[in-house]
């Protein structure tokens, strides 16, 4: 399936309208599995909210077809960042909505209000990844496609450009520095499986 997908996205990017269609098929279910693993530990039953994330995510990759994809997993490595952007500027907006700064919610406003109680914890996870990312860039990347992308050790280390031993030392690192900042605020990072 993945060459399929690298394929069509080659396709599509020389014109190929048949082509688009078969890949917004091929790649919706990925999607929804990348916005199902941001979002796990939400209360369950709230499929509005992995389907309103995956359309808007989708929406922004959308205006990104004719892009030069290196292959599947940069897409959907892509796709896992603009995620976490969605997420991020929403939660933003809702905090200060409730501050009085005029501010209105991104479109999701009513998909996501699950995310009501814990706005303050995806701040602190993106603040806590901002300042990763300025200490050591590759790092911040290794958990932006780990965690959110669920990409694999080998599909990181493809989009990276390094070795797979370096990206599980990347991510080991990472997951202990963030839940060292984290843990102070909340009960620590989020684990992953390998």
């Amino acid at each position: 399936m993945s060459n399929d997908i690298t394929q069509l996205l080659v396709d599509v990017r020389a014109g190929d309208k048949d082509a688009e269609s078969r890949l917004i098929d091929l790649v919706y279910r990925e999607l929804r599995a990348i916005a199902s693993r941001y979002l796990r530990g939400e209360r369950q039953g709230h499929t509005l909210q992995t389907t309103a994330l995956v359309n808007e995510a989708y929406l922004k990759l959308a205006g990104r077809l004719r892009t030069d994809w290196q292959d599947r997993v940069h897409f959907f490595a892509t796709a896992a960042q603009i995620m976490r952007n969605i997420l991020t500027d929403y939660a933003r907006h809702r905090i200060a909505a409730k501050c009085g700064g005029g501010l209105h919610p991104v479109p999701l406003h009513e998909a996501l209000v699950v995310f009501e109680d814990r706005l303050d914890e995806i701040l602190a996870i993106d603040d806590a990844l901002c300042r990763l990312e300025r200490i050591d860039p590759r790092c911040g990347r290794v958990v932006v496609l780990r965690f959110f992308g669920g990409l694999t050790i080998d599909d990181v280390a493809k989009v990276l450009h390094v070795a797979p031993r370096t990206v599980k030392r990347d991510w080991d690192y990472s997951r202990a520095w963030l839940r060292a900042e984290l843990n102070s605020k909340f009960h620590g990072f989020p684990s992953e499986k390998n």
